[in-house]
């Protein structure tokens, strides 16, 4: 190499030194902006991490809740099953008759039917027919031109329910 090419190799060297200083500029500020996505990201994947976790806390609650529901709902079928069983068994020894004249009852119905019932059914009961409870359907109707409220009877002993039903359906 001679005195005349070092100058110009000099200056070429230059040339390539400031090309290298201008791309690792260009690589500082790529790499400010990449360290700035990248703090931007890790904020956003905090947020999101912190949403999850709340819903995690929501749906376990809701689970909880959920299981809570299938218990009593549980709860709810056998006690209707219960309250069924139950109406039956306080209706299987009622008795409704039809057809009675208004107000030939009287004041006592249960008399009414202790007397009445043997003789329409030619039974003779022993022990005599006892009533828990007798009484017209309805509000009371003073003119004989509509149809007589039916009587229900809620009888003593469930055997002679059965009875008295037997018989009316033979009859």
């Amino acid at each position: 190499m001679t005195d005349r090419d070092q100058p110009a190799t000099m200056e070429r060297i230059l040339q390539e030194i400031t090309a290298v200083s201008l791309r690792i500029e260009g690589m500082d500020a790529s790499k400010s902006s990449l360290t700035l996505e990248t703090k931007s990201t890790r904020s956003d994947i905090a947020s999101f991490q912190s949403w999850v976790t709340g819903f995690e806390h929501r749906v376990g609650t809701i689970e909880t809740h959920m299981s809570t529901i299938q218990d009593r709902d549980q709860d709810l079928s056998f006690l209707r099953s219960k309250v069924t069983d139950l109406e039956d068994r306080s209706r299987r020894d009622n008795i409704r008759l039809f057809g009675i004249p208004e107000n030939e009852e009287g004041p006592d119905v249960k008399a009414f039917l202790s007397s009445v019932l043997p003789k329409l059914t030619s039974l003779s009961f022993d022990p005599p027919l006892e009533f828990q409870q007798a009484h017209r359907v309805g509000p009371k109707r003073s003119n004989g031109a509509s149809r007589p409220h039916p009587i229900i009877a809620c009888l003593l002993r469930h055997t002679q329910a059965r009875l008295l039903l037997q018989v009316a359906r033979n009859h």
